[in-house]
């Protein structure tokens, strides 16, 4: 039939022998269509195997390597053709670990029907051994388990620093970090962020970690979401999408519920597949002759009219906390704000300075929600203080779009404690990170006051420890540190004819 139609035939057959699927590609290729997943759970290969002819007289291609590698196929088998009868069945299938530098091994080509080795026995001693070298984790319990990925330009130590805050923004998420990876490139492609190679490279990984999900650390484009996607059967999200999910799970109030809905509606709104629309265009009409709305449109129009009930809900909300701020200046209480990067522990300050229980983890983004409570100066005198959203380098612009109603409460500020975790190693970049999205909302005329926290783990002589005559060292958790911050706070107030 091959030779007939001129054009390469392929069966996907399963173990239990039954047929698929049938394909018919063309002269030089086949193109396998989207699979349903199929045993793809537990750290097995798929259930199937794919055989097909070619025409060319070559064995089996980079393309065939890289659709077994991707979709996880139990083998494939290449049947060359020679004077219209076969020739030889050349057969390729994975390794548990690599050999000679390759995650896959050809077998010795042989002609069909002098194959003595049993194909479902060969593919059960592969599947068996994968699953002995699999490492154990915890997989029953429901958890992503996540290959961290960056595609960057810049240098290797920037890359595995940014790395590493996400698998701490993974570990905020409750997603397993199973492995890192990092491809450095001279220029992003704009369609395939990744090289064929190094996506070939991630999923024998994945498959050997049993990994469901993809991270990258980049923000992805739509097109290279659906390149990365469209050959391979694991989930892809970027680090805005798991930003915004953290926030989704943390959001308790009202308003913080909008902000968030609001905020991944319109991160989703381009990610929606296109397609070419020119049919639509009849839609309605003279005896509505159209096909009517596609799916798509359907989509796009329910999130475009759920994005605008929001922005009047936001704005509702925004005008009672315009009020609430509005009765505080008619009782002339000044308002302190905690700025700073996440986990740098705002809330955890805010609870020793205030004797208050508002939820305080070592976790990315743990708060959310503002929260205000009052603080009695030592000199009997009362000022609001506030706890608002931690910031992080890369922050989505949708998502400070949609927290403009909550960052409002920054301009009403008397006064900026900008929070800073001096013992991270890169705290100097990370208070660059916060002073430039201050400058960006337009904060740097409100006196801010450099809150170095965290000195109970920095060791005494360390290099670590700044030189700053204008900021205060403290650690949260001691209330005896605090009391030079509260009068250096009182100072600033007085010194602007607040107190």
């Amino acid at each position: 039939m091959s030779t007939e139609l001129n054009r390469q035939l392929a069966l996907l057959i399963h173990r239990s022998g039954k047929t698929e699927v049938v394909i018919v590609g063309d002269f030089n290729r086949i193109v396998i269509p989207v699979l349903t997943n199929i045993r793809t759970a537990g750290g097995r290969l798929r259930g199937l195997r794919c055989v097909h002819t070619t025409l060319t007289g070559s064995g089996v291609s980079e393309e065939d390597i890289m659709d077994m590698v991707c979709l996880r196929l139990d083998l494939i088998s290449v049947l060359t053709i020679q004077d219209d009868l076969p020739d030889k069945l050349h057969t390729v299938h994975l390794l548990p670990s690599k050999k000679e530098g390759r995650g896959w091994l050809e077998l010795p080509s042989v002609h069909p029907a002098a194959r003595q080795q049993s194909c479902i026995e060969l593919i059960e001693a592969v599947e068996t051994e994968f699953v002995r070298l699999r490492p154990t984790i915890d997989v029953d319990k429901g958890r992503d388990r996540a290959l961290l990925v960056s595609v960057t330009t810049g240098s290797r130590a920037m890359a595995e620093e940014s790395l590493s805050e996400l698998a701490e923004l993974a570990h905020s998420a409750g997603v397993l970090v199973l492995d890192t990876v990092i491809q450095r490139r001279r220029k992003i492609h704009p369609r395939f962020i990744l090289g064929r190679g190094k996506l070939m490279e991630i999923m024998l990984t994945s498959l050997r970690l049993d990994a469901n999900l993809l991270l990258f650390d980049q923000e992805l484009s739509p097109s290279q979401v659906r390149s990365v996607t469209d050959h391979t059967d694991l989930r892809v999200i970027d680090r805005t999408q798991l930003i915004l999910d953290i926030f989704a799970g943390r959001a308790k109030s009202r308003e913080g519920k909008l902000q968030i809905e609001m905020a991944q509606l319109k991160y989703m709104l381009p990610k929606l597949s296109t397609r070419d629309d020119a049919l639509s265009r009849l839609t309605g009409g003279i005896g509505a002759r159209g096909p009517g709305e596609t799916r798509l449109e359907i989509d796009r129009r329910r999130i475009n009219d759920r994005i605008a009930r929001l922005a009047k809900e936001l704005k509702a909300v925004g005008r009672q906390r315009y009020h609430r701020r509005h009765q505080r200046r008619r009782r002339d209480v000044p308002v302190i704000s905690l700025v700073g990067y996440t986990n740098a522990g705002k809330s955890t300050l805010l609870n020793t300075l205030t004797a208050s229980d508002i939820q305080a983890e070592d976790l990315l983004f743990a708060t959310l929600d503002p929260t205000s409570r009052r603080l009695r100066f030592p000199r009997d005198r009362e000022v609001i203080i506030t706890d608002t959203v931690g910031f992080i380098r890369n922050l989505p612009v949708e998502l400070l779009k949609a927290f403009a109603s909550t960052l409002e409460e920054l301009q009403e500020a008397d006064l900026l404690l900008h929070v800073i975790d001096i013992s991270c190693p890169s705290w100097r970049e990370k208070k660059a990170v916060v002073e430039d999205l201050l400058r960006r909302l337009h904060l740097e005329r409100i006196t801010c006051l450099r809150v170095y926290n965290k000195i109970d783990r920095v060791q005494e002589g360390h290099g670590n420890l700044p030189v700053d005559d204008e900021g205060v060292l403290i650690s949260a958790t001691d209330s005896k540190t605090l009391p030079p911050l509260l009068e250096r706070a009182e100072l600033l107030l007085r010194r602007s004819a607040l107190l």
